[in-house]
């Protein structure tokens, strides 16, 4: 049976596949690529037994699908994404509060790799996707994610009404986030396990997957501008629930456990 096959490029997209250990079919450089600029993939292409192919720039940007490759593209087998009691066990590992983000209908591919970099800095134990009306794991998003997919655990459910249902079966409380919403996300208590749902960049969280949420938060708005862009405010949420948790403890080294 074929293995499918995600195309990632950029050399820091590639070294942090790399680096995170995440299984690699094969890497493919550019013949004018310097061993100097190139020097870590090698390096670590030949301890992990990956294969690397030099091929000409043009044919590189034909795998690619762009010329913004950097002169390296690696081919990795389709994105195992996780379960949720697999996100659960994460946390739990850690001995800390849980702590997810539920995206409902982010298309963008842009939007969601900024997201998903943004949730692998601030420390989140994972990422839910809904199956159907979201963008899924891609090159775009792979560039975008600064390499952040190959350390992130990500979870992608047929129902989010009902992912959400079985996260409250785990104690986690579930906070939409809305522009409408009178509370202010500094008025809402974070410390405690937390799944922030936010919505797409068109017509933000569905009603249904709405009315499911403990409680629903806005950003202060003070400008003419209604809203800001979805991966902006992840960032805001997702550092104000690491101020309320500390956010000074130690860096996060070791790696998440992706099933790879």
């Amino acid at each position: 049976m074929r293995t499918e096959s995600e195309v990632v490029y950029g050399i820091h997209a590639v070294l942090e596949m790399l680096r995170s250990g995440r299984r690699i079919g094969k890497i493919y450089l550019a013949l004018q690529k310097s061993e100097k600029e190139s020097e870590e993939i090698r390096l670590l292409a030949r301890q992990q037994k990956v294969s690397l192919v030099l091929v000409h720039k043009e044919e590189l940007s034909k795998i690619a699908g762009t010329t913004k490759h950097q002169g390296v593209v690696a081919m990795v087998p389709t994105e195992s994404y996780q379960d949720l009691d697999a996100l659960l066990a994460i946390s739990i590992k850690r001995r800390e509060p849980h702590f997810f983000f539920l995206l409902d209908s982010v298309e963008d591919p842009r939007n969601l790799g900024a997201i998903l970099r943004t949730a692998e800095a601030a420390g989140v134990h994972g990422v839910i996707l809904p199956k159907r009306r979201s963008a899924g794991l891609s090159p775009v998003v792979s560039k975008t994610s600064a390499g952040a997919i190959a350390h992130l655990p990500i979870a992608r459910v047929t129902n989010l009404s009902q992912t959400i249902d079985q996260l409250k079966k785990d104690q986690v409380s579930i906070v939409g986030m809305d522009a409408t919403a009178k509370m202010s996300y500094l008025e809402s208590d974070f410390q405690g396990p937390v799944a922030i749902v936010v919505g797409g960049e068109e017509g933000g969280i569905h009603h249904k997957v709405l009315e499911r949420c403990d409680q629903v938060i806005s950003l202060p708005m003070r400008g003419v501008i209604e809203s800001l862009n979805v991966s902006v405010a992840v960032g805001v949420v997702a550092y104000e629930v690491l101020r309320q948790r500390g956010g000074r403890g130690p860096r996060r080294l070791e790696q998440p456990s992706l099933g790879l």
